[in-house]
C-alpha cells in the first residue's frame, strides 16, 4: 500500500514508526521545511532511502504519485483543507487530531469521504491503549451496569519553549488551547465510554499563565449525556514543573475503573461486582510507552489498512473525530456566551474565540 506523510514535526515520529511496523510502502514525505523531513528520516535510519521522495507542496506530491493512504500531521489549522483535497483525489486519510477547527469542516470531511468512497480515520490513537481497550470491553459487556458519572483530567506542563519552537501553537486559527491540543484525546475517550449522545455542556476556560498565547491554558466543563450520566472535564498546561497525569474515571452501578499514567496507559483501579480471575491481570496493569503519545499509532494504522482492504469503516472514523471536536468547541462556545450550550452543534469554529482573553 503506497503511503505519504504530510507534516514532519513533533508527532511525525509516531507515524513513521507505524509505517515501518505495518510494512507500508513509504513513497513520499512533505513539509514546508526540508530540514524537518531530513531530521525525521535520520531519526528512523531512513536518510539513505532514495525511494522516499521529498516535497514542500502537498498538491504537487499528490499530482506526481499514485497514493493509497496519506497521513496529515501538519499544524491543526491546515488539517481540513489538506484532508478535503486528498479526499477529492480519492486518497484514504489518517488525520491527526483535531480533525478540523470547525464543525462545518468536520461535516464536510465526513460527507465528501462518503461521496468519494474513501476511508478517513481521526488519529485518536489512545483508543488502542491496552488499559483503554480493557475499559471499553467492560463497558460493552455491561459490567458497569447503569453509568453514574465519569471524568477526565489532563494535567500537563507546556512551557514557553514548546510554543516558540512552533509559533502556530496556542493560536485560535491554527491550534486552539489546552483543551483542543492536549485534552482532546481524553475528551474523545470520555465521550466514547459514556455515550456519544451529549445533551448539554457548560464550560469555563482561562488563560492564567501563558499570556503570550491567544488561547486558554486551563479549561473545565460539566457534560450532561442523554443517557442520564454526567461527567467533568479538566484540561491544563499549567502544572508545575512537568506533566503530572492523564486520567480517565468511570463509575457505574456495579463497577469503578480509574485509568492513569501520563497518557491513560495504566490501570490504577479496577473493581467490579462480578469479579473473575481474569480481572486480576488488569489490576495494576502498566503499558510502557516511549513518549506521551503512547503506542496506539501502530494499531490505528493496522486498523485503517484493514478497513481499506475490507471496505469497512475504520475503528476510529471521521465521525469520532467530529464528536471529540464538537465537545471542545461546545466548551469554547459556552465560555464565549457564558451559558450552557445544547448539542448537537451545527456550526462553530475556533476563530470565533478570537479576543476572548
Amino acid at each position: 500500500m503506497r503511503y505519504a506523510l504530510i507534516g514532519c514535526g513533533r508527532i511525525a515520529t509516531n507515524h513513521v514508526k507505524a509505517v515501518l511496523n505495518n510494512n507500508l510502502e513509504f513513497v513520499a514525505a512533505c513539509d514546508i521545511k526540508e530540514s524537518q523531513i531530513e531530521n525525521l528520516l535520520v531519526k528512523h535510519g531512513l536518510e539513505k532511502e532514495t525511494t522516499i521522495k521529498h516535497y514542500n507542496d502537498y498538491k504537487k506530491m499528490i499530482g506526481e504519485n499514485q497514493l493509497d493512504l496519506v497521513a496529515i500531521a501538519t499544524e491543526s489549522g491546515n488539517h481540513a483543507e489538506i484532508a478535503l483535497y486528498c479526499i477529492d483525489h480519492g486518497i484514504n486519510c489518517i488525520i491527526e487530531k483535531p480533525i478540523a477547527m470547525s464543525i462545518q469542516d468536520a461535516d464536510a470531511i465526513i460527507r465528501r469521504a462518503e461521496e468519494n468512497g474513501v476511508k478517513v480515520s481521526a488519529c485518536h490513537q489512545n483508543r488502542f491503549n491496552v488499559a483503554v481497550q480493557e475499559m471499553r470491553k467492560a463497558v460493552e459487556a455491561g459490567r458497569f451496569g447503569k453509568l453514574s458519572h465519569g471524568s477526565v483530567h489532563v494535567r500537563w506542563n507546556r512551557n514557553e519553549g514548546y510554543y516558540t519552537q512552533a509559533p502556530w501553537r496556542g493560536k485560535w486559527a491554527s491550534d486552539g488551547g489546552a483543551l483542543m491540543n492536549q485534552c482532546i484525546h481524553g475528551i474523545d475517550l470520555l465521550r466514547w465510554m459514556i455515550g456519544d449522545e451529549v445533551e448539554e455542556v457548560y464550560g469555563q476556560t482561562r488563560r492564567q499563565f501563558h499570556d503570550y498565547l491567544e488561547a486558554e491554558d486551563v479549561g473545565m466543563a460539566v457534560v450532561k449525556f442523554k443517557n442520564g450520566a454526567i461527567a467533568t472535564i479538566e484540561g491544563t498546561t499549567n502544572v508545575y514543573p512537568q506533566n503530572l497525569e492523564e486520567t480517565l474515571y468511570l463509575f457505574g452501578e456495579h463497577g469503578t475503573v480509574k485509568i492513569g499514567g501520563t497518557s491513560t496507559n495504566n490501570i490504577d483501579v479496577w473493581q467490579f461486582a462480578d469479579e473473575t480471575e481474569e480481572d486480576g491481570k488488569n489490576k495494576g496493569l502498566e503499558e510502557v510507552t516511549s513518549n506521551v503519545y503512547g503506542n496506539g499509532h501502530t494499531s490505528l494504522y493496522t486498523d485503517v489498512i484493514d478497513a481499506i482492504e475490507k471496505d469497512r469503516r475504520p475503528y476510529v472514523d471521521a465521525v469520532a473525530g467530529r464528536n471529540a471536536l464538537e465537545l471542545v468547541l461546545a466548551i469554547y462556545k459556552s465560555q464565549k456566551e457564558q451559558r450552557p450550550v445544547k448539542l448537537p452543534l451545527d456550526e462553530f469554529t475556533s476563530v470565533e474565540m478570537t479576543g476572548e482573553f
